[in-house]
């Protein structure tokens, strides 16, 4: 089942005897945890038929003792261990999870990586509940990913403010919610947000960005990309020379891919390249400023400017002065 459905069913108070989350991002985790304890018991319900344990500290033997127990005055019992990972053993479960308690919902939450598919355990956990294992939103997806969530929250927003929290953020997607329910606070329901409305409420400049930067050389405007190293360099904890140097070599790559695609249609490009159909049509226009050749030549550039960044033949020069060097001889 995917996350929606798996939330669906428990607002419709559709409970599995086992629920065992897992995987790389901890956001769909952490939000179907969330929504299991808040539909699973009432208040009132909750001081005699709720535990939560947590991995480090939890014994085998007590969570299966509490997944184990009846519950008092209420439906059904809940038992939560969060931060499983952390476990020592946490496969010392299996015979409870082979035959679980059928008045217990037992929540696993093992985060940032997956469980072991090959142990008995996990395979018995997929006959007798639920296992969802929850995975990285890629790159290329996260700009749609931030708008079905704004629409979702009863809001809209721009291609370009989407661009802007993703780069800004990256697919941190705890981060992103926490930005975005920000600003669902300040905002009427509706609002379509924009740029502006990130700049204000979030603090990241629509002006002076990585985003900004890649558009500003896509264009060869010169003095645009200078005002952002300036910008840049006056705040470099916000600004890395090896995250500018990651954002461009995905720029070149791609629009070296445009200029040997078969298929120039910009639905094609947006499909090959795994990009919004609006950023297949701004790659596309920058590929018309960039032939393979220079293209070629600028990614050594990177690739000379991502050693002197992490200490390979610099010892003088800072960070600020690399970056603008760099960028000095991209755009010449």
């Amino acid at each position: 089942m995917d996350y929606k459905s798996i939330i669906k069913d428990i607002k419709n108070k559709q409970f599995k005897p086992i629920y065992a989350l897992h995987g790389e991002e901890p956001y769909f985790i952490d939000a179907i945890c969330d929504a299991i304890i808040e539909n699973a018991l009432e208040e009132h319900e909750r001081d005699f038929n709720q535990t939560v344990f947590y991995g480090r500290d939890a014994d085998p033997l007590a969570v299966v003792s509490e997944a184990k127990g009846f519950p008092m005055m209420s439906e059904r019992r809940l038992v939560v261990l969060r931060e499983a990972q952390d476990m020592k053993d946490i496969y010392a479960l299996e015979s409870y999870c082979a035959q679980p308690n059928p008045s217990t919902v037992f929540v696993i939450c093992h985060k940032y990586k997956a469980l072991d598919g090959k142990r008995k355990m996990v395979k018995e956990l997929a006959s007798t509940g639920l296992v969802f294992k929850s995975e990285k939103v890629k790159e290329y997806q996260l700009n749609d990913w931030i708008a079905n969530y704004v629409k979702g929250i009863g809001f809209d927003i721009t291609s370009k403010a989407a661009a802007l929290l993703g780069e800004f953020l990256g697919n941190d997607l705890g981060r992103i919610v926490n930005e975005l329910e920000k600003l669902s606070i300040v905002l009427e329901k509706g609002t379509r947000i924009s740029d502006i409305h990130i700049e204000e409420n979030i603090g990241i400049s629509k002006d002076y960005n990585n985003f900004e930067l890649t558009n500003a050389i896509a264009k060869r405007d010169s003095l645009k990309v200078f005002q952002i190293a300036h910008y840049f360099e006056r705040n470099p904890k916000d600004h890395s020379i090896i995250a500018i140097i990651s954002n461009l070599f995905g720029f070149y790559t791609n629009l070296m891919r445009i200029h040997f695609l078969s298929n120039k249609n910009p639905d094609a490009v947006a499909t090959s390249l795994r990009v919004h159909p609006f950023v297949a049509k701004e790659l596309m226009l920058a590929a018309n400023q960039y032939p393979p050749k220079i293209l070629a030549s600028n990614v050594a550039i990177l690739h000379e400017y991502d050693l002197k960044a992490k200490g390979v033949g610099n010892s003088t020069f800072t960070e600020g002065e690399l970056m603008r060097e760099m960028l000095y001889k991209l755009m010449n």
